[in-house]
């Protein structure tokens, strides 16, 4: 049954698109084409009508409620990490005011032996330290050597050579000829997971500057609450959302992921969570220190109804989908939602296995839905 009309769904996407559609109708034609629609058996009210056109043009599709294997899944909150065995920290060579390099900052990729700052002491009250001690070392090295020929020639006492022997070695290890450089460089390759200090700063020598991280293995850190404490042994891994992405979640089964470790003591700074640790394999799509939103994976059942997330609607407070019913038309349905993880949705109720659901552009079938402008000679009856 053809529909030979078409309007707009609102007036911001007025010179964007339209919408052939037909919104909750309830037909009031001629006796003629009401004994059409009962011949054909198909009644049209609360239908959302779009043409496959239409549907194509704006992505809708649909795809089967399957029964498929599903685990239990917790959704928590988390951040990744860098594995501690691939994390290194840059130290001040020397004490003075740090002048970090042009372009270093939290997330920038750096080489082994890389600078990330110089420290200089120039100009600080007193002077600078190590010059100091490498002028006493290069005083004490001339005395040693003046030394050392009188001694042979038994001008000097053992003793006189031995006190000018002590003093070289104490300069010598007071001088470091890294603090003359000044260069604090990255003993690895990775990327710089954290800065510690600010340019400008005075720091003192041995002071961490900043922290290093190799991006092959990384650490992700789960915050799981203690109202779920039971699953804490029935955890085997995770799929996790990083806050700065688009909603696209990451498996860990993909990524080389397993526990490392979970723990029945709640974590130091946050009372009332247990936290669990995994470790997984890098892409170079993860950057340590992000905060993610983290769903742990339980136990699994064997044939739960599932969709993706993306074909759930939510509109005051209740879940919906639309089912679509033949070519050009959609019927939205009440669900109750079980657990997700991340990718699929567990529906409990409101359908049934093998029902052609709305997977993508859910939005789009909403707009109709939800549209003002009714054809003329029908009306809506929500």
């Amino acid at each position: 049954m053809s529909y030979p009309f078409a309007y707009k769904l609102f007036p911001a996407v007025l010179s964007v698109f339209s919408l052939t559609v037909a919104v909750s109708c309830t037909h009031s034609h001629s006796d003629a084409h009401d004994e059409n629609v009962a011949e054909e058996g198909h009644d049209h009210e609360d239908e959302i009508v779009m043409s496959p056109a239409d549907a194509m043009r704006f992505g809708v599709m649909a795809e089967a409620a399957v029964k498929t294997p599903f685990c239990e899944i917790v959704k928590v909150s988390g951040e990744v990490l860098p594995a501690a065995t691939d994390r290194s920290v840059v130290s001040a060579p020397t004490s003075g005011i740090v002048r970090l390099v042009s372009g270093i900052e939290q997330g920038k990729a750096v080489g082994n032996g890389e600078l990330i700052a110089s420290i200089s002491a120039g100009n600080m009250t007193g002077g600078d330290a190590n010059k100091m001690a490498k002028a006493s070392l290069d005083a004490a090295k001339r005395e040693l050597d003046r030394l050392t020929p009188l001694l042979k020639d038994g001008l000097i006492t053992k003793k006189e050579y031995n006190d000018a022997l002590r003093s070289y070695e104490e300069a010598k290890s007071a001088y470091s000829p890294a603090a003359a450089t000044g260069r604090a460089s990255s003993p690895i390759s990775g990327v710089v997971s954290e800065l510690l200090v600010s340019d400008g700063s005075f720091v003192e020598a041995g002071q961490p500057i900043a922290t290093v991280a190799r991006s092959q293995r990384l650490t992700l850190k789960a915050l799981l609450p203690s109202r779920h404490i039971d699953m804490l042994p029935r955890i085997a891994s995770a799929n996790f959302i990083l806050s700065h992405s688009s909603g696209k979640a990451i498996r860990l089964a993909d990524r080389g992921g397993k526990v490392l470790s979970s723990s029945m003591s709640t974590a130091d700074n946050t009372p009332g969570y247990l936290p669990v640790y995994f470790s997984f394999d890098n892409h170079g799509d993860v950057v340590p220190g992000t905060p993610a939103e983290v769903y742990l994976i339980g136990t699994q059942r064997a044939d739960a109804l599932t969709v993706p997330v993306g074909a759930i609607s939510e509109q005051q407070g209740e879940k919906f989908v639309y089912v679509k019913v033949e070519d050009h038309a959609y019927a939205k349905h009440p669900v109750k939602v079980g657990r997700n993880d991340g990718r699929r949705v567990e529906i409990l109720d409101g359908i049934s296995e093998g029902d052609s659901v709305v997977a993508t552009g859910t939005s789009f079938v909403r707009l109709a839905e939800t549209s003002t402008v009714v054809p003329e000679g029908h009306s809506h009856n929500h």
